[in-house]
């Protein structure tokens, strides 16, 4: 399938706490508390370009996600419907002819001293640039197993994007990188396989699609969620269970999914050939059925997608 070339998106405007601003020109103070503190949650959100129209792929169920994770931080967003119109209004503004991300985030924008939750005034802003392969889907990945722990539940809780706690992911993402490698998988504390920095993380053993269950320290992803759905729709048998790291180096398959790296394979990890040291053909279905769904000709996942 060829993907629509890209285009320049020019004059792009961004939203700031009920503002439209040209996104240059947006600024916090440099004591706003999530500056200081990392005090934030945020999504990742793309939308596809198929030569006719934008579609964004789970607009609401990204808000959904973030609703709930601000209110478990202890934050208070804007309603979902709301969060989705000004996206919409967003896009339909810069009007991109190519595929986009778009990230909002819900901020602590209150300039008070000290690391606390209660109390400080909360903001929400989306800005919007085009994005192509965060990864390149078309090549295998090298990845290593990090040095890195992934954070715990109970310390700063993977499942709610929180802002703070991408510094545990640009650690190990930057270790991965400066040893020749393209990304990181990390265990958590208990040394099972958890995800890479930014992605959820599938294994294929015999047939059987594994994924890390959503004890393991990982984000509920939404695209993980998709893949699941193709896995039952393709009729490929899917479990989420605890995965030992020397799993890694007996699959058949490997691949990572999320909104920035969509599905992407896998060639070695640590060095270690995995399978034949090419795309398998569970990996090549899901990848298929992922671009099918989001550019077309498919139209079973219809409800995935809100054009603009």
């Amino acid at each position: 399938m060829t993907k629509p070339a890209p285009h320049a998106v020019n004059n792009t405007l961004a939203y700031l706490d009920g503002a439209w601003r040209p996104l240059t020109e947006c600024s916090v103070p440099v004591n706003t508390h999530a500056l200081q503190y990392g005090t934030g949650c945020f999504e990742g959100i793309r939308g596809y370009w198929n030569g006719e129209r934008l579609n964004i792929l789970f607009l609401r169920e990204h808000f959904q996600r973030l609703a709930a994770n601000a209110a478990l931080l202890l934050m208070t967003s804007p309603s979902v419907d709301d969060m989705c119109a000004i996206t919409a209004k967003l896009v339909k503004q810069n009007d991109p002819k190519q595929n986009i991300y778009l990230r909002p985030l819900v901020y602590k924008k209150g300039l008070n001293i000290g690391p606390v939750l209660i109390d400080v005034a909360d903001g929400f802003l989306c800005y919007m640039q085009p994005m192509g392969d965060y990864l390149d889907t078309s090549k295998g990945l090298g990845v290593c197993v990090s040095s890195w722990q992934r954070l715990s539940d109970n310390s700063i809780p993977t499942r709610t994007k929180a802002t703070g706690g991408y510094l545990n992911s640009a650690l190990a993402k930057s270790e991965a990188i400066m040893n020749g490698y393209d990304e990181a998988i990390f265990l958590n504390d208990r040394g099972q396989v958890c995800e890479g920095s930014a992605e959820n993380i599938f294994l294929v053993r015999g047939g059987e699609l594994i994924t890390p269950d959503r004890t393991a320290d990982i984000l509920e992803g939404i695209t993980r969620r998709g893949i699941l759905q193709f896995a039952r729709d393709l009729g490929i048998p899917a479990v989420e269970r605890a995965v030992a790291r020397t799993e890694l180096y007996l699959a058949d398959e490997i691949f990572l999914v999320g909104t920035g790296c969509q599905v992407s394979w896998v060639r070695s990890v640590d060095k270690r050939i995995v399978g034949g040291g090419v795309r398998g053909p569970v990996t090549e279905r899901i990848q298929r059925a992922y671009e099918d769904a989001v550019y077309g000709p498919s139209t079973a996942y219809g409800s995935w997608l809100t054009p603009v």
